[in-house]
């Protein structure tokens, strides 16, 4: 039979789930009343009366903070009768225009975006939040939305979207463009700029795009979660986004997967690291970081990082030693809780190493399945592009070097405790002199 005390305490916690349930109600219902959504209705909007349910709502709505189109298809004129309604409603701050224009020729985009742009600037509304993903618009459309992510409209955006919007090189140099603008107009108003979330993947950037945008993420310095996956970039994006990223040290999450590291790109991160001591998520999955730089990306979370929660190095050609470093590097991280290692090239003595090695440090339920992993350095076929590349990390692993001088070849430069290229290029031929400059013991 419970006690007295018993009865009480359970009466308590009742009371104060109760007291929870009713807090997290009113917070839906506060959330309901400032957004007026369309989402996902599958309209078909060509004329302004197929608009009239959209603009007659918007019209009538009482505090319209949030406004969601997205999984519809909006043609022009459809867009400027929206956009007309849209003038009267200053108090704006989250757009969704998210997959909008299914089944539109491309040509319709841009008049269509400059339209809801313009009148989000002529209602003098300020932004927190944009989001134009899954919108085929190319350069085109970007450059249609590059008054308005120039505006003051844009000075108060703390989160923006762009995912597979088919942007290339020519779209990213225009969205840099439009963001370095914003940055240097807004602070000179003393309203600095301070985007958070930048969100651009499956756009095709490449190193010109990339490039361009790391300029802008140097310049903006608010970042706290950037994910680029999928934008084929190399070793010389990636270096100029690392270096980009030093100047953001509020990251948290950091998603580069599916581009192309090499170790070059893989050091300049790894150093980059160091100074991210934020970072809760990190993806550098399918990027080709192979095993000299998954042994300086252990190097770096051996020496911090305390707050990491996932770290995906998957698809890396990287061999049993490196990632064994990896894995004894995760010993202090107490908030762990995915480490994805599959694909690698860890063969069956590997994947038990890596195991063995978790468990060791109570953190084996973090490891995700290793069942795709392509086997040791003995399957030619698979993982040789680093021909003995696991003695040569076994004799890093033991190597004692200088953490400040230059290295013997004049192309790379020792700074701290990774090395970073001195003059942008792709060092994956000189294995040897990157590693005998590079340690992965405890200083």
């Amino acid at each position: 039979m419970a006690s007295g005390d018993d009865v009480s305490e359970l009466e308590e916690s009742m009371e104060r789930l109760k007291v929870v349930a009713e807090e997290v109600e009113e917070e839906a219902a506060a959330a309901a009343s400032v957004e007026l959504s369309f989402g996902e209705r599958r309209l078909k909007l060509d004329s302004a009366a197929d608009a009239m349910e959209i603009t007659k709502a918007i019209t009538e709505f009482s505090c319209l903070h949030a406004l969601r189109l997205e999984g519809n298809t909006v043609g022009v004129a459809a867009a400027k009768a929206i956009a007309e309604t849209l003038t009267k409603r200053p108090e704006l701050k989250r757009v969704y225009w998210n997959d909008m224009f299914t089944g539109r020729l491309r040509c319709e985009i841009p008049p269509a975006l400059k339209s809801l742009g313009e009148a989000v600037m002529l209602a003098g509304a300020e932004l927190t939040e944009l989001d134009l993903s899954d919108n085929a618009f190319g350069p085109d459309g970007i450059q249609s939305c590059e008054d308005l992510l120039k505006h003051k409209s844009c000075y108060t955006l703390t989160e923006l979207r762009l995912n597979n919007c088919g942007l290339g090189t020519e779209g990213g140099k225009i969205l840099a463009k439009a963001l370095k603008e914003c940055h240097e107009e807004s602070s000179a108003v003393g309203q600095p700029f301070a985007l958070k979330v930048f969100v651009a993947g499956r756009n095709r950037l490449e190193n010109d795009g990339a490039v361009v945008l790391a300029e802008a993420f140097r310049l903006i310095g608010t970042l706290e979660e950037v994910q680029l996956p999928q934008n084929g970039i190399t070793h010389e994006g990636i270096t100029a986004l690392a270096r980009a990223f030093t100047e953001n040290s509020n990251l948290r999450v950091l998603n580069l997967n599916d581009n192309t590291f090499t170790e070059t790109g893989a050091l300049s991160m790894a150093e980059a690291l160091e100074s991210l001591q934020n970072l809760e998520v990190v993806n550098f999955g399918d990027c080709l970081v192979r095993s000299t730089g998954a042994c300086a990306i252990a190097k770096s979370l051996q020496n911090g990082l305390s707050k990491l929660k996932e770290l995906n190095l998957s698809y890396g050609e990287i061999k049993k030693e490196a990632a064994n470093e990896v894995a004894k590097s995760l010993a202090s991280k107490e908030h762990l809780q995915k480490v994805d290692l599959n694909g690698n090239c860890l063969g069956q003595e590997g994947c038990a190493l890596v195991r063995d090695t978790l468990e060791s440090l109570q953190k084996g339920a973090v490891l995700c399945s290793l069942s795709d992993d392509e086997g040791s350095e003995i399957d030619e076929g698979n993982c040789d592009d680093e021909a003995n590349e696991d003695d040569e990390v076994q004799e890093v692993l033991g190597h004692q070097h200088r953490d400040e001088g230059l290295t013997d070849d004049p192309q790379l430069q020792v700074k701290g405790k990774a090395i970073i290229p001195s003059k942008v290029e792709d060092t994956s031929q000189d294995l040897p002199a990157q590693l005998d400059n590079l340690s992965l013991s405890p200083k």
